[in-house]
């Protein structure tokens, strides 16, 4: 039991990602390692759902490339993972986008949440 709560704290010390939900739109930075080569590669899009807690969290993202769907699975405490930025938050009323799988161009379009500055 003691290994099992190590290993939880090591790798929630790491993330210091922005807090991101579902509709989000974000980037995400992450390493491509090719034979002795190493680059940074982005992924664009929006946050799909949120899967799991702890060490096994995960996140889909969903972005369009050239007309077809592309969708990516990040592990949330995954070393390839080198950086999140938030670009923009989505106004949406569930956990899971799938039916966003669906809908073909300003349809499948996410509005922007507003917030008030007091």
């Amino acid at each position: 039991m003691d290994a099992i709560k190590y290993v939880q704290e090591q790798i929630s010390k790491k993330i210091d990602y922005p807090a991101f939900r579902p509709g989000d739109n974000i980037v995400v930075s992450y390493k491509i390692i090719e034979g002795s080569k190493e680059r940074i590669q982005s992924f664009r899009g929006d946050v799909i759902q949120i899967n799991g807690e702890g060490a096994t969290k995960t996140f889909t993202i969903r972005k369009m490339s050239n007309g077809v769907g592309v969708e990516r699975i990040f592990p949330y405490a995954s070393p390839i993972v080198t950086e999140i930025k938030l670009l923009k938050r989505g106004k949406v009323r569930r956990a899971k986008l799938y039916y966003l799988r669906k809908l073909v161009g300003k349809k499948a379009r996410i509005k922007e949440r507003k917030f008030i500055k007091s």
